[in-house]
């Protein structure tokens, strides 16, 4: 038998007794396939595995993704809890919690429901308890699979541990209203004490207005070690020409081009410039102030609408058709940096051949150690908070990581606007002296991408 997770609770040979309040949670296989760990997360209440969600996770085992890692560590948690008990009957935890695996029991399934559909069987096992127990949840991550459950009548929710209120989510920058002595103060000495009630966070932003006149502006940093607002001069920010268009922009550069951040998070619609920004940025940072050994780019590989199946060729051949977003971008840099098109084409390839740029799927990053480089994560609205957690842990020494993405534009099935990898990190870093985030608002991109962003 294989050793139990070192994160899974302990358990214990009590016997199984049914308390009083005790509340039941039949767990759907989305749940367990985003977050292994969910089958300890109920604390000292009942959870139920149905049959049906093992033989989906048995499915999935062999998978070398986020998916087959969470099926596989099920299968481990569920196989050490045997020796403690059985499982048909229901194994008892040192929380006080219960874990079991039933079978579905033969019954005739409502009109307008398949019997032959694993989603429904998974759900009857929901319906089956709360004839017994009206203190029963549905969890899952399916939107259909909890619409079909409210038709039941049987209650159901998803599964919202790491979920953050996203439309609250940290801006990373705000408006401020300053007052004529604070700009005097700010012009004179470069920087200035915000007012305590403003509550800045550590490498925050702020456009400071005059009371007086709202569209004049001052923009500035939040400097945690002096407690000061320090003012930002973009007058010589243009890595590799490529030169901010607005306010978010040039805070984005000035997050990006700050050895003393090591974590940037960018959040926009499209359009904006992020993926731009911190391919420039990169490439001034490991090719001209020699910074960073290798300028790292990767992102999830996820398809928008239907998946065409397996390509052909050698890895690099096949990540030419997920990465040619980011080659649009460097292409587009390298065009307009260095003079002649194709120089800039032979320049791009060069620096790919010596690896000081380098595309990576996220698929090979796991167990790696990345130091000394400036790593690049686009599409991050799409990875779960563990594989966030994942990519962050393998920074080595003098390492810089950024996410980029857009949480409203989202292609991994089980994931929304509140539960992606990206609003998580943000959400838990902010006030963090090493870490900077802008959510940018403008689209930049063309007159046509603007208005498409707002009217569709």
């Amino acid at each position: 038998m294989e050793n139990q997770d070192p994160a899974a609770p302990k358990t214990s040979r009590l016997p199984r007794k049914d308390r009083k309040g005790l509340k039941t949670f039949v767990l759907d296989t989305s749940v367990l396939l985003h977050n292994s760990q969910a089958l300890f997360a109920f604390r000292e209440n009942k959870v139920i595995i149905p049959l049906t969600v093992i033989e989906e996770l048995d499915g999935f085992k062999g998978f070398s993704d986020e998916k087959g890692r969470h099926a596989r560590a099920v299968a481990r948690y569920l196989d050490s809890l045997r020796a403690e008990g059985s499982l048909h009957e229901g194994v008892s935890l040192q929380s006080g919690g219960i874990i079991q695996v039933v079978q579905e029991k033969e019954m005739r399934f409502p009109g307008g429901l398949d019997e032959g559909n694993r989603d429904n069987r998974i759900l009857m096992v929901a319906f089956q308890e709360q004839k017994n127990n009206a203190n029963v949840c549905f969890v899952t991550k399916d939107l259909n699979a909890r619409v079909k459950a409210d038709a039941l009548g049987v209650y159901s929710e998803d599964f919202e541990t790491n979920k953050v209120n996203i439309e609250e989510l940290w801006r990373g920058w705000r408006e401020y209203t300053a007052s004529p002595e604070e700009l005097a103060t700010l012009e004179r000495e470069g920087g200035v004490a915000p007012r305590p009630e403003s509550s800045f966070l550590a490498n925050e932003f702020a456009v400071l207005k005059r009371e007086a006149d709202l569209e004049d502006c001052i923009l500035a940093r939040f400097d945690a070690r002096s407690n000061k607002l320090v003012r930002i001069r973009g007058d010589n920010i243009g890595p590799w020409g490529i030169e901010p268009l607005n306010a978010q922009q040039l805070f984005a550069l000035e997050a990006l081009l700050d050895n003393s951040i090591h974590l940037v998070t960018l959040v926009g619609q499209a359009g904006t410039g992020k993926t731009l920004l911190a391919l420039a940025a990169g490439l001034h940072k490991t090719i001209d102030e020699r910074v960073f050994r290798r300028m790292l780019v990767s992102r999830p590989i996820m398809p928008l609408g239907r998946d065409i199946g397996y390509l052909p060729g050698t890895k690099d051949e096949k990540l030419t058709h997920w990465m040619q977003p980011i080659f649009d971008n460097l292409e587009y840099i390298f065009t307009g940096y260095l003079e002649g098109e194709l120089k800039a084409d032979e320049q791009l390839r060069f620096l790919m051949d010596s690896k000081k740029i380098e595309l990576e799927a996220l698929t090979y990053i796991r167990g790696r150690s990345i130091p000394n480089q400036y790593l690049i994560i686009d599409e991050a609205q799409n990875l779960t908070p563990h594989e966030v957690k994942t990519i962050i842990t393998r920074a080595g020494e003098g390492t810089k990581i950024v996410l980029t993405g857009d949480p409203y534009q989202i292609d991994n099935p089980y994931l929304d606007a509140s539960s992606n990898g990206l609003a998580f990190l943000v959400e838990r870093f902010k006030g963090q002296s090493i870490f900077g985030h802008v959510t940018l608002v403008e689209s930049e991109r063309s007159p046509l991408s603007g208005l498409a962003v707002d009217l569709l």
